[in-house]
C-alpha cells in the first residue's frame, strides 16, 4: 500500500463524537511513551502528524487521520503511568473502553509494546481483555533499532511465550523501528488486506 495523503480529521472526546461516516478505522495504543506517535508519523510518511512530546501521556481524545480518503488511522491515549490525576485517568480508560467495545468501523487494535523490555504485567492484561471481548488486534513491537537483531529476537519470543501461557492461539505481530523504518511495508500491507477483505461483497 502507497500511502498518499494523511490528513488530521477530527479530535474526540467521547465515542459519540467521532466522525460519522463507516470508513473503516486502525486503533493504535500502547503504554505511555512506547513511541506511538514516531510510529504513525513513520507509517504516513508524515512528520508532524501525530504531536511527538518528551512528556509521557500527552494523548488525552481519539485522534482521527484520515489516509487515502480511504480509511482512518486512530491514535488512543496511552495506558498505565503518566502524570495524570486518578478522575482524568478513569474518565480515559471509559473513553478507550467504549470507543473499542462499541466502534463498529474498527477493523483492528494495534497494541505497541517496547521492544526493549521484559513482558509487563499491565500489557498482557491489556491483550488479554481484547481477546476476552472478541476484538481484533495485532501486536506491534516498537524501537527494534536500540537492541541488535540477536536481542530483538530473543525479546520478542520471551513476550510471545509469556502470551502463550494464556492463548491457544498467538495474535500476529509485527518489529518495527521508526528510526530505521522497519516493519513499514509488512504493517500497511496487513491493513491492506484487511481493506480488501471489508470491501468484499
Amino acid at each position: 500500500m502507497e500511502i498518499k495523503t494523511s490528513t488530521f480529521a477530527l479530535s474526540s472526546p467521547t465515542l459519540e463524537s467521532c466522525p460519522k461516516d463507516f470508513k473503516p478505522e486502525y486503533a493504535f495504543i500502547g503504554r505511555s511513551n512506547v513511541g506511538k506517535s514516531s510510529l504513525i508519523n513513520m507509517l504516513c510518511n508524515h512528520k508532524g502528524l501525530a504531536k511527538t512530546s518528551s512528556t509521557p501521556g500527552k494523548t488525552l481524545l481519539i485522534n482521527h487521520f484520515l489516509i487515502n480518503h480511504d480509511w482512518y488511522l486512530v491514535d488512543l491515549p496511552g495506558y498505565g503511568f503518566a502524570k495524570r490525576s486518578k478522575s482524568v485517568q478513569q474518565k480515559i480508560q471509559n473513553m478507550i473502553s467504549s470507543y473499542l467495545l462499541l466502534r463498529q468501523q474498527l477493523a483492528n487494535v494495534f497494541v505497541l509494546i517496547d521492544i526493549r523490555l521484559e513482558p509487563q504485567a499491565i500489557d498482557r492484561e491489556f491483550i488479554n481483555w481484547l481477546g476476552q471481548s472478541s476484538i481484533p488486534f495485532s501486536i506491534v513491537f516498537t524501537k527494534a533499532d536500540k537492541l541488535s537483531n540477536m536481542k530483538a529476537q530473543e525479546s520478542v519470543k520471551r513476550f510471545m511465550d509469556a502470551l502463550r501461557e494464556e492463548w491457544e492461539e498467538l495474535p500476529p505481530y509485527f518489529v518495527t523501528s521508526s528510526e530505521k523504518r522497519t516493519g513499514r511495508e509488512e504493517l500497511l500491507a496487513y491493513i491492506d488486506s484487511i481493506n480488501k477483505d471489508i470491501a468484499q461483497p
